[in-house]
């Protein structure tokens, strides 16, 4: 089932039964976020976690080892196709501008996907203006998986709240000046899997990473 129609169907739907939260800042917890033959076939996908060390607290370290759901994997794999049609497409937008307050037409839909093993942390920030959006769709299994969402963080960089990391549960937040999160070093167990799905703006400068580079949502 990697069609965007049935996707975007159950995304909406949980996104209206989504649990919001105002402590630290304005943020949302969603279960159950992709089908669940979906989610299974994202783990799937012929990526192996990249060898780069130390991440120094940033993912921007080794931009040459991220993926995204770019216009090649999209060609390449039914399931990155499937899913940035349905996040581009018009019933998804109107929920999500409708659940969370926010006007996404003009921006652009970029979907990452993050494998972090052993060793990999990131350090508070919050996301660069550029963003408009920000939802973490944690796809982990194993031991402890649960136990290794989003750190979400005060303004002093003091964790506040870990997002819980249950296999096809997600985060989402509109990025401000004051959502502070990151990923505090704990140990990895296998593999840290995850989606990072941004909406952003039009002068985002790194056009290989979006999902459609020609066609701005709306």
């Amino acid at each position: 089932m990697t069609d965007g129609t049935a996707i975007a169907a159950q995304f909406a739907r949980r996104l209206a039964e989504a649990a919001g939260g105002e402590h630290p800042y304005r943020h949302w917890l969603i279960a159950d976020v992709l089908p669940a033959p979906v989610a299974g076939a994202v783990t799937a996908l012929p990526f192996a976690p990249p060898d780069i060390g130390d991440t120094k607290g940033k993912r921007e370290t080794h931009n040459t080892t991220r993926i995204f759901f770019s216009a090649e994997n999209r060609a390449a794999f039914p399931v990155c196709a499937g899913i940035a049609e349905a996040f581009a497409g018009r019933p998804v937008v109107t929920a999500l501008e409708q659940r969370c307050g926010i006007a996404l037409a003009g921006s652009f839909l970029r979907i990452e996907y993050c494998l972090d093993v052993d060793g990999f942390w990131l350090e508070p920030h919050t996301d660069i203006g550029a963003k408009l959006f920000t939802m973490l769709i944690y796809l982990s299994t194993g031991p402890g998986a649960e136990a290794l969402g989003t750190d979400i963080m005060d303004a002093a960089g003091n964790p506040a709240a870990t997002a819980p990391a249950a296999f096809n549960s997600g985060l989402i937040f509109v990025p401000g000046a004051d959502t502070w999160h990151g990923f505090r070093r704990r140990p990895i167990a296998g593999v840290r899997r995850s989606l990072i799905v941004n909406y952003v703006k039009s002068e985002w400068r790194s056009r290989h990473e979006l999902a459609f580079p020609d066609r701005p949502i709306g």
